[in-house]
C-alpha cells in the first residue's frame, strides 16, 4: 500500500509532466488514497485533463476535482457567440445527429441535451463543444435511444459476422 506523501508527489509529478496544462496553480492534497485537487485552470480542458492525470497514478482510490476555471480576459466570450460556435461545430462534427441536440449555455457554462441513436455521439458532442473557446464547463445530459429493435440488432450483428467470416475466408492460403 502507497502512502499519501508518496501518492501526492506522484500526482504532482504527473501534472508538471503534462505539457496541455500549467500545474503552477493547481495544488494537491491526499488523505487515504483520495485526492483532491484545488487552484485554477486556463479553461475547462484544463481542469479536465488534471483530473485525468491524477486518476492515471498508483495508489489513486478516488479524485475530488475542485479546480475553479479562470479564463484569461483574451478568452471570455459572450454567451450568444459560444451557443453559436457549438452549434455551428456540432453541424460539423455530427451532421446527422445535430438537430437533435440542443445546446445552452450560461456564464460559459455549457448543457447539451437531447437524444442520440450512438454513444459515440455524445461523446463526440461533449468532445466538440469543449473545444470552444470560452466553454468554463460542460453537463452532457444527452440520452442515447438506440432506434433499432434488439431483435433486429441481433441479426445484423450475426450477418456482420458471416460477412467477416466469408472475406477472412478468402485471404487464406
Amino acid at each position: 500500500m502507497r502512502t499519501d506523501e508518496g501518492i501526492k508527489r506522484d500526482v504532482e509529478y504527473e501534472l508538471k509532466w503534462d505539457p496541455d496544462i500549467d500545474a503552477s496553480d493547481i495544488g494537491v492534497a491526499v488523505k487515504d488514497g483520495a485526492v483532491t485537487l484545488s487552484g485554477f485552470a486556463r479553461s475547462f480542458r484544463q481542469r479536465r485533463k488534471a483530473e485525468e492525470d491524477a486518476t492515471r497514478v498508483r495508489g489513486v482510490k478516488g479524485v475530488a476535482n475542485d479546480i475553479e476555471v479562470r479564463l484569461p480576459l483574451i478568452n471570455k466570450r459572450p454567451d450568444p457567440e459560444i451557443v453559436r460556435e457549438i452549434i455551428a461545430q456540432l453541424k460539423a462534427e455530427l451532421p446527422y445527429a445535430s438537430d437533435d441536440i440542443k445546446a445552452i449555455v450560461r456564464d460559459g457554462l455549457v448543457t447539451l441535451k437531447g437524444e442520440v441513436e450512438w454513444d459515440y455521439q455524445r461523446r463526440r458532442a461533449a468532445d466538440t463543444a469543449l473545444r470552444v473557446s470560452g466553454v468554463t464547463g460542460l453537463a452532457n445530459e444527452i440520452e442515447v435511444k438506440p432506434k433499432i429493435k434488439p431483435d433486429d440488432l441481433k441479426r445484423k450483428i450475426d450477418d456482420a459476422f458471416k460477412r467477416n467470416a466469408e472475406v477472412d475466408a478468402q485471404h487464406i492460403t
